[in-house]
């Protein structure tokens, strides 16, 4: 050991953790035993009370009657407050007409103080009124105003006064602000539980909103390429027999699809997962992706036509990324659900205030195109978040229709209308 720490400051450090605990497991034991300590209080004022009139008790044992009522209901203080208080100051009343003064009589502060920590103001302002009147009582009764016709000692006698209510006005004050210092507390405790639960639920929507994007990107990804894979793979065997170069042109366009689709699926991933070495090289696609798209749809055997005007640099990647899944999914649903011969128009308009899109086709669904499916509900929940417009349905001269506007400022509310849809 350095001579450091045989010092007493050295020693005093040491000895602050086993305080700090003894003080903490302290209030552990009065919060989850209270009548044990309540009872063991009382029993310690007992005896403290007891011990500097021994000799008065031990001449006259009917004082001891005294001194357990006046201390022992200490022990339910915090059960019934004002009972408690009531029983002592009873006891208090009648050694007051005993003419024994007592220590015991600080029980009576004590159940002051309860009755001020625990029960409502006007109880508490009741038995503030009787201890104030026990103080009066018991100065009229051992304090003389003068002594031999002189009045030299009733400055005494103020001063004694002052000193008793103020400690019953302490006693009060105490009280008052123990009540006042739980309630906050409970206050607080209640505001945590109730951020906890505002917390929790924030995940739970975020989450939830989280679940909704993966799911709506990976059907936009997925069912698109597989779409036009399959497409492919059909041309593919149709023609084999009686063209094997473009059946192998066909198998070609399938595989650079598959490609593709990896290609997006790592973009996507890289967006999800920040230590993704590939997810900076591998931008979204967007506005300036929709000759490529076009492009593949067209090799799946599905001709269409796209026009792209206005300022596409002047939109966010966002919106842009908005732009393309909903042309990416329009034509997918033409390419699945269109009858063969049908062609699709694409038309696109990009100002910095709103994107306008138009996808158009001229076939007729086909008997087995199903009802309303995840891509309509995907699109729907992506033209919201710009506070957009979306309208699905049949064209008035033949064919399909979607039609989008995407809000790029917040100065127009969100709609959508939706009319029966094959997707």
């Amino acid at each position: 050991m350095t001579t450091a720490e045989r010092t007493p400051a050295a020693r005093a450090g040491r000895l602050r953790v086993p305080r700090g605990l003894a003080r903490l497991r302290a209030a552990v034991l009065t919060e989850r035993y209270p009548a044990l300590v309540d009872a063991a209080a009382a029993l310690g004022l007992l005896v403290l009370t007891a011990l500097p009139q021994r000799r008065e008790l031990h001449a006259t044992p009917w004082l001891w009657a005294l001194q357990l009522a006046l201390v022992l209901p200490l022990a339910l203080r915090r059960r019934a407050p004002f009972p408690v208080f009531a029983a002592i100051s009873l006891a208090a009343l009648v050694q007051w007409a005993t003419g024994h003064p007592m220590p015991a009589d600080a029980a009576v502060l004590l159940a002051l103080y309860t009755v001020a920590a625990h029960c409502r103001r006007r109880l508490t302002l009741i038995a503030y009124g009787v201890a104030e009147l026990g103080v009066v009582m018991a100065l009229l009764r051992w304090s003389p105003l003068t002594e031999h016709g002189n009045a030299a000692h009733l400055p005494l006698w103020l001063r004694v006064f002052v000193l008793f209510s103020g400690t019953v006005l302490a006693a009060v004050a105490l009280g008052l602000n123990v009540r006042a210092r739980r309630a906050q507390l409970t206050a607080l405790q209640q505001r945590a539980r109730d951020l906890e639960h505002q917390r929790d639920q924030q995940a739970a929507l975020a989450v939830a909103e989280e679940r909704s994007r993966i799911a709506r990107e990976m059907h936009d990804i997925v069912t698109h390429n597989l779409s036009v894979m399959v497409a492919l793979a059909d041309a593919a065997a149709y023609a084999n027999a009686t063209a094997p170069d473009k059946a192998t042109d066909a198998m070609r366009r399938s595989a650079e699809t598959g490609r593709q689709a990896l290609t997006d699926m790592r973009r996507f991933l890289g967006v999800l997962r920040a230590d993704e070495p590939d997810a900076l090289r591998h931008p979204q696609p967007g506005i300036g992706q929709l000759t490529v798209l076009a492009e593949h749809v067209r090799a799946a055997g599905l001709p269409t036509d796209l026009q792209v005007t206005g300022d596409s640099a002047a939109v966010s990647p966002g919106a842009q990324l908005t732009a393309y899944r909903l042309v990416q999914e329009s034509l997918t649903n033409t390419l699945k659900h269109a009858a063969p011969g049908a062609r699709a128009r694409v038309t696109v308009h990009a100002t910095p205030a709103a994107v306008t899109l138009e996808i158009r086709d001229d076939g007729r669904p086909t008997a087995t195109a199903p009802g309303l499916g995840q891509g309509l509900a995907g699109m729907r929940e992506r033209v919201a978040a710009y506070g957009g417009n979306l309208t699905a349905g049949p064209a008035p001269g033949g064919g399909w229709r979607v039609a989008a506007t995407l809000h790029l400022t917040d100065d127009h509310p969100g709609d959508t209308d939706e009319e029966p849809s094959p997707a």
